[in-house]
């Protein structure tokens, strides 16, 4: 196999842990309902379950990103790929908050493995002008996992309950590090020459261009995905199960035609990469905007816009991994991606926190209590907004004193 083939194959074996690891990631957005009665909690039981995930996944980008840097992707994604699937064993089995927790603290410790170790993959395998495209495309078939992750796990739990669900997928985490071992190998040996340090990747002022981006474009979509999307469409706007999974899944089809062409943009027109963040971050709040005023409940025309224009916040946050890209060497590309990645999910994190609290605070999940609620998400896009005017102009000063690579 010659080399350009067989980084494709690698890159594909890793995309595949990837689809994996975000069905696990999202497994509990649609069974947030079903979590509720199982484990009984309220709105404010439901975040904190999905906050532990995501702070263990957004604590952990930084030290994974040093370690994807000097272990290699394959060890990474591998051990990723067995905690997963052990937290998803200890969610089916789990009938209190604690072990509600201890599943999802170990997914999102797996979780936090896998993405950097791809993009790793990608940065030393491509050449730069492909790289935006590739990791568009990696985000892109990612989503098939978040696809598995609604209608057919909705389907799954309505038909066979909790735990069968959830053992299912602790069986598909073990397949995915099976092929892990048997299949992939690091494209590339570790790039000699100057050492990874996280330090230096965190006071490039492009690495926290990617961090502020990510966080602006990434977290109402997350927030969506992973827990409320579901519980406001169906407690809030009236939905059936089915259509809230079918429009969950437009939301990801949708941002899988948006991913290439976002990629194949940032790629084409660098010096326009923060115009394209503003255009999703304006569309994204716009929207919801009207969602929000809307006299009664949205009609359904109106909820399928919002999934297309959300469905832009996925490859829209991408953009941010590019900015590490072209602002950090090879060697510290992991301590620089996890910085970004580690940004956009704390981003998230504080939005699905601030959902349910103002949730609770309302004591009910009708439609004016999510209208509260979903408010809470301007401050975040304003102060995302802010930082990206900010450090894209200290980004480019260091680019006119020092020029190294094209922006």
């Amino acid at each position: 196999m010659t080399p350009r083939p067989r980084a494709i194959f690698f890159w594909a074996t890793g995309v595949l842990a990837y689809i994996v690891a975000v069905f696990h990631r999202q497994s509990l957005g649609v069974a947030g309902i079903e979590a509720a009665a199982r484990l009984d909690v309220g709105a404010a039981g439901l975040s904190i379950l999905a906050m532990c995930q995501l702070l263990v996944y957004a604590g952990m980008q930084v030290p994974v990103g040093v370690l994807v840097d000097r272990l290699g992707s394959k060890r990474m994604l591998i051990v990723g790929a067995l905690v997963m699937a052990g937290g998803e064993l200890v969610f089916a089995l789990a009938e209190g908050l604690l072990p509600g927790i201890a599943g999802r603290t170990l997914i999102g410790c797996g979780d936090a493995m896998t993405f950097i170790s791809v993009i790793r993959l990608v940065r030393l395998s491509f050449p730069a002008h492909r790289n935006p495209l590739m990791v568009q495309l990696t985000g892109l078939l990612g989503q098939l996992g978040a696809i598995a992750s609604a209608v057919p796990l909705i389907h799954s739990l309505h038909t066979y309950g909790w735990t069968p669900t959830f053992l299912i997928a602790a069986v598909v985490g073990v397949v995915s590090a099976f092929l892990l071992i048997t299949v992939l190998r690091d494209t590339l040996p570790q790039v000699v020459g100057e050492p990874p340090s996280l330090k230096a990747a965190w006071a490039e002022p492009g690495t926290r261009l990617g961090m502020w981006t990510h966080a602006a474009t990434q977290c109402s979509a997350a927030a969506f995905l992973l827990l409320w999307g579901y519980p406001f469409l169906v407690q809030g706007q009236g939905l059936t199960p089915s259509t809230a999974g079918v429009l969950l899944t437009t939301l990801t089809l949708c941002g899988m035609v948006c991913g290439p062409l976002l990629g194949y943009l940032a790629g084409r027109f660098p010096f326009h990469r923060s115009r394209m963040v503003f255009v999703v971050i304006g569309t994204t709040a716009g929207t919801w905007t009207v969602v929000l005023l809307w006299p009664g409940r949205a009609p359904l025309w109106l909820l399928v816009v919002l999934m297309a224009v959300l469905a832009a916040n996925g490859p829209g946050s991408m953009i941010g991994f590019d900015y590490a890209r072209t602002f950090n060497p090879a060697t510290r590309i992991g301590a620089a991606t996890g910085i970004v990645n580690g940004g956009g999910f704390v981003a998230s994190i504080l939005v699905i926190a601030l959902i349910g609290v103002t949730l609770d605070l309302r004591g009910d999940n009708g439609l004016d209590a999510f209208r509260w609620a979903l408010a809470t998400q301007y401050p975040i896009w304003a102060l995302g907004a802010f930082q990206v005017i900010r450090y894209r102009r200290k980004a480019r000063r260091n680019l006119l004193a020092a020029p190294r690579t094209n922006p």
